[in-house]
């Protein structure tokens, strides 16, 4: 359990490990943040499977998750959200930066990711954490009107210390 920093007048964040009970509340944040997100079974299965799953929450709300499965050597992050609620406040960044850590407690020597295309928020926090996109995962996403949507794939070195660029 993790007690995380605030600004004053903001109320402290916990962060945890993701539990069955929570689902409910997960699949909602999800379902707010996405056009097509994970079932709560995605969820469910994520945790019987044993994958790294935690939550990063307030007093009274869920702010946001990620849930990465451990590899030889490395560590792949499947989902990483933040309520829209609490976007923009540096949160996706302080999960992000448990989430590279864990890695490195997993002794992983690289962290991975696939993100949409159109998701130019996250590529941007991705490419000023150090992330080098490798490839391209093409029509990886649903998308509207039975489309889909190529995901780029990122990676991430874990062996060195890790500062984000500004």
């Amino acid at each position: 359990m993790n007690a995380r920093r605030r600004p004053a007048g903001q109320p402290a964040l916990r962060q945890r490990a993701m539990t069955v009970p929570d689902l409910d509340r997960v699949a909602d944040v999800e379902a707010q943040a996405y056009g097509f997100p994970w079932s709560r079974g995605h969820f469910t299965d994520s945790l019987a499977a044993g994958y790294l799953a935690e939550v990063l929450e307030s007093p009274d709300a869920l702010v946001g998750y990620f849930v990465a499965m451990p590899g030889v050597d490395e560590l792949h992050l499947l989902n990483i959200t933040v309520a829209p609620a609490y976007q923009g406040l540096g949160h996706g960044r302080a999960l992000l930066a448990e989430v590279a850590e864990a890695g490195r407690r997993l002794k992983a020597t690289q962290l991975w990711l696939e993100v949409r295309e159109s998701n130019d928020r996250a590529r941007r926090l991705y490419q000023r954490w150090g992330f080098e996109t490798i490839g391209l995962r093409k029509a990886y996403y649903p998308a509207a009107h039975g489309q889909r949507e190529h995901a780029i794939v990122m990676r991430l070195p874990l062996s060195a210390p890790w500062e984000p660029a500004p």
